[in-house]
């Protein structure tokens, strides 16, 4: 029996053992609510929590948290307004309970009033999000929970304590300790392929042939897994085995491309990185995800040397339409860049978009980091930003957004850890000497 088949195994038997105490708990809540005279369960979901707070039975509690998360499923977007107004108001924190708490500390810094300060400051809502995450499919509800949470913070910033809670318990949960890596291959699971056509944010995969495509022998798929979503992924990346460093993206996703035998391979491409699930935005494991796939693929082909990534600059073509360029690029060429990009362009203009695409990764920052997020990813990941590729990526999205260049980030494993502590501790962005040239 195989690790992912062992694996699968065990997760079904723990969902049916959870699932006999659920239902156990059902018949015991019902019973009493009976007994309470109630002809059905609370139509208010707040009560509802409040309730599952103060709850003490385990099979009672755990069928209870199922209720409230199925509750999830019929929202719609004023209810979710309603809810997350609730858990940043009436699941916060009380100010009088954290000003007595710390009075006591400080006239008597025991560890008793150490231990009650620390409670006072824990908003009741980190109990309900615990709890919750108990029912059978507790975790994928919060994490859809606060998917619909994070575009509402901008208009709503008093709500960012709810985001808070929700993303530090993530990033515990998420712990990449408990992430399991599998590779996606044409005989997974049917309903694990359907995700990876659904999730891929990248270059959209049209259909199951294009799948199939992804998956032949010259290209792998991997993905992290949770023990709480077994066969929903997290992150996938999509790699290409060549000979060489790829250029354009069209060659990589052709169906019609010629085989290549194994042993001539010499390169891995990284060519898409897709995040499944927007809340689990801010909790990392993609780079992780890479690391592993680096070591997978140098263990199963010993000829592999060079690792690289063909990617987007998606904030390139934002930046541009906002940006004060007249000291880079003067004059009339100054308005020509700005214009759509075509496959035909003038040589002026293409070279000018190489030599502000160039600005803009090596220069343009977010605080200390690069601004572009593809770039402040692999560029964190401690890559270097090897290559840029003009008429790379021609599709309508490319040019849209990237003018249609893409980079090459290049994975010197020798060099990754070097890179990495450079970037975050001076800001120092590694880069070969082809792109600072452009400059």
């Amino acid at each position: 029996m195989s690790a992912q088949t062992q694996l699968s195994t065990h997760a079904t038997t723990i969902s049916r053992i959870v699932g006999s105490v659920v239902d156990a708990g059902r018949d015991i809540l019902a019973k009493r609510r009976q007994n309470a005279s109630l002809s059905a369960p609370s139509t208010e979901l707040v009560a509802q929590c409040r309730e599952l707070l103060e709850h003490r039975g385990e099979a009672s509690g755990l069928a209870l948290a199922s209720e409230i998360c199925d509750r999830f499923q019929t929202f719609d977007e004023s209810d979710y307004h309603n809810f997350f107004e609730c858990l940043a108001t009436e699941f916060d924190v009380d100010n009088g309970d954290i000003l007595q708490a710390s009075s006591h500390y400080r006239e008597e810094p025991s560890f008793y009033n150490l231990n009650a300060l620390a409670k006072s400051v824990e908003a009741p809502r980190l109990k309900l999000f615990r709890r919750l995450n108990m029912a059978p499919n507790g975790t994928h509800v919060l994490v859809e929970l606060r998917g619909h949470l994070l575009p509402l913070l901008k208009s709503k910033p008093h709500w960012r304590g709810v985001d808070t809670d929700l993303r530090h318990l993530f990033v515990s949960w998420f712990n990449k300790g408990f992430l399991e890596m599998r590779r996606i291959d044409w005989n997974s699971p049917a309903q694990v392929l359907e995700k990876i056509i659904d999730y891929e944010a990248v270059h959209e995969i049209s259909g199951w042939d294009d799948l199939r495509n992804r998956l032949h022998q010259d290209r792998m798929c991997f993905a992290f897994f949770h023990p709480a979503m077994p066969d929903d992924p997290l992150v996938f990346v999509e790699i290409a085995l060549t000979r060489g460093m790829p250029d354009a993206i069209a060659p990589l996703l052709s169906q019609d491309r010629e085989q290549t035998e194994q042993h001539k391979f010499d390169t891995v491409v990284f060519y898409s990185i897709s995040n499944c699930h927007p809340g689990l935005a801010g909790v990392s494991f993609g780079n992780f995800l890479i690391k592993h796939v680096v070591e997978e693929v140098r263990q199963e082909i010993p000829g592999i040397k060079t690792f690289v990534t063909l990617s987007p600059v998606p904030g390139f073509r934002s930046w541009l339409q906002q940006a004060e360029i007249g000291e880079l690029v003067a004059g009339e060429l100054a308005d020509r860049v700005r214009e759509p990009v075509t496959e035909v362009i003038a040589a002026d203009v293409r070279d000018a978009l190489m030599k502000l695409c160039a600005h803009y990764l090596l220069q343009v920052k977010s605080g200390t980091l690069a601004k572009d997020p593809v770039a402040r990813f692999h560029l964190g990941n401690g890559a270097q930003l090897h290559r840029l590729n003009w008429g790379a990526d021609l599709s309508a999205k490319g040019k849209e957004q990237s003018a249609g260049i893409m980079v090459n980030y290049l994975y010197d494993l020798d060099k990754i850890e070097v890179n990495h502590d450079a970037y975050f501790d001076q800001g120092e962005i590694s880069a070969s000497k082809a792109v600072r040239k452009l400059l």
